[in-house]
Formats: structure tokens, sequence, C-alpha cells
């Protein structure tokens, strides 16, 4: 992302803010992504365990339910790698940090 400061310090660009929200968008779309796939890939594997069950057989087996789990996990993760960060910081923390530390540098620039 292309940052612009001959504009004032502390001010982004629409261009950067484009570029911000454009990645965010990437971000949610790959979460959102993931998780259509699980759910499909999950209704797939309970139809095929359901298909290959003997007569009387239970369905509720801890080998039916590794899939879901441990793929779940790594959706778990991916979920709080989108939406946490903002849950965490604030929508506006990454700006203001940005800001702060170029505030810090024009205060300690040479001359």
């Amino acid at each position: 992302m292309k940052r612009n400061y001959n504009s004032g310090f502390g001010e982004f660009q629409p261009e950067d803010k484009y570029a911000a929200a454009q990645q965010e968008v990437k971000r949610l779309k790959g979460f959102y992504t993931h998780l259509i796939v699980y759910v499909a890939v999950n209704i797939l594997i309970v139809f095929i365990n359901i298909r290959d069950l003997d007569l009387g057989e239970s369905y509720f087996k801890i080998e039916n339910f590794f899939t879901a789990f441990f793929w779940g996990i790594g959706i778990v993760a991916h979920g709080f790698s989108v939406f946490l960060p903002n849950w965490i910081f604030g929508r506006n923390w990454e700006e203001k940090k940005i800001k702060e530390l170029m505030e810090k540098e024009k205060s300690e620039k040479w001359e």
C-alpha cells in the first residue's frame, strides 16, 4: 500500500483508504469462502458416512467427526485472524498508530 505523505502528516490519502478497504474485503471474502467450503465438504462427508453405514450401526462414532473437528479449529483460527484484530484494537487503531509514529518521527527529525 503506497502512502503519500506530501499533503500533510497524519493524513491518509483516499487511495490509501481504498487500498485498506480493498484488503479488508479480500480477507473477509477469504474467510467466507473457507467457511462455505468447510460446510459443503462436511455435508458431503456426512452423506458418504451415512451411506456407508451397516444396518443398525450408529453414526455417532468418533471417526465420523475428525474432519469437522480439526478443520473447525482451523476455521475458528481463521475467523480470529480476520475479525479479532478489529475487536481488540478497534477499527481505526492502525491509522492512529501510523499517525502517532509519524508525529514521533517528525519531532525527532534531525536539523
